[in-house]
């Protein structure tokens, strides 16, 4: 089938700037947003201020509140949204059609993947998994990015990736739709974790550790979920886990360097920071590794951090002096 029309749903910070990336590769965009004046901001002045400052958006993006059929279908919407959203699209617009999804996360409730979430919403899409090292504000100003595009058949993913590819925007086609898609909501706790430690001064070295040790982790789950542990090495694993752990733009390592500080959840909230990801996968999380019996002791140090079960002095103490084992 063609892949010359891209409609993205979702008109965040993210959604414009992956809007912004197929755009540059030559496809015609339709970004969907929310709200009229929204829309006519991207239409008449090609820029999106709320959510991208004055960055300046192709030309040839259009804005709309409405739908519209295109060739790739991107979902760009919290992962806590994507049902709700996909429930408001008829599933046969999506039948037959690659339906990306760029959401980081788990669904509270179901325990589920992004990618699940849209079979289950619309039995014959086709699903992509979109995740890697990259900040909406770098992908819109077109600076390089490279990101991994995963998917079930070899030959149509890379066809997808190459649709989207650009000259500053890179997708990597891979085959392990379950690693990327675990990779990409676990890291958004670790970064909460790293966050935690540099908020309570703990150290670099501390933060190092910690990550290290995630990595390890998210090894272990993604194994236990039918992934492969070799994806972990590239940029859906690797990669994203080292910029969200250490980077300010993160918006779970900052939430996470308020934890770190005392600060509850919802005092960090009321003082206008947007609610992160993490926040709402690590409960998720911790209860699908119960569910596959596997030791998650970062994930469980997180969600009593996030419950107001403990501190990260103390949880980063006890993680301390766990048994001397080999390292794995």
């Amino acid at each position: 089938m063609p892949l010359e029309t891209v409609s993205v749903i979702g008109g965040g910070a993210w959604g414009t700037a992956l809007a912004q990336a197929a755009a540059m590769a030559g496809r015609s965009v339709t970004l969907v947003v929310r709200h009229g004046s929204q829309a006519d901001e991207i239409n008449e002045h090609h820029t999106n201020t709320r959510f991208l400052d004055a960055q300046a958006l192709h030309a040839s993006i259009s804005a709309t509140i409405d739908i519209q059929p295109a060739d790739i279908v991107v979902l760009a919407v919290p992962a806590q949204s994507t049902r709700m959203m996909l429930s408001e699209i008829d599933p046969n617009y999506l039948a037959g059609r690659p339906v990306i999804v760029s959401a980081k996360g788990l669904e509270t409730g179901t325990l589920e993947r992004q990618s699940q979430i849209v079979l289950d919403m619309a039995p014959d899409a086709i699903p992509y998994v979109l995740s890697g090292p990259s900040f909406a504000a770098d992908v819109a100003a077109g600076r390089p990015t490279a990101v991994t595009l995963a998917g079930d058949d070899a030959s149509a993913t890379s066809s997808l990736a190459a649709a989207l590819a650009g000259p500053s925007f890179r997708p990597y086609a891979a085959d392990d739709r379950i690693g990327v898609e675990i990779a990409g909501a676990l890291k958004n706790i670790y970064a909460l974790a790293c966050g935690a430690v540099e908020g309570a001064n703990l150290g670099a070295s501390a933060r190092a550790a910690l990550l290290a040790r995630g990595y390890s982790e998210m090894a272990r789950m993604v194994v236990a979920m039918g992934g492969s542990a070799s994806t972990l090495t590239g940029l859906a694993g690797l990669g994203d886990l080292t910029l969200t752990c250490t980077s300010t733009q993160s918006r779970n390592y900052q939430f996470g360097i308020a934890l770190g500080q005392g600060r509850t959840v919802e005092a960090i909230i009321a003082a206008g920071a947007k609610l992160a990801e993490g926040v709402s996968t690590t409960p998720v999380a911790a209860e699908l590794a119960r569910s596959l019996d596997v030791d998650v002791p970062l994930i469980d140090a997180v969600n009593a951090v996030l419950t107001g079960r403990g501190t990260i002095q103390t949880i980063v103490a006890g993680l301390m002096s766990r048994p001397l084992k080999r390292e794995d």
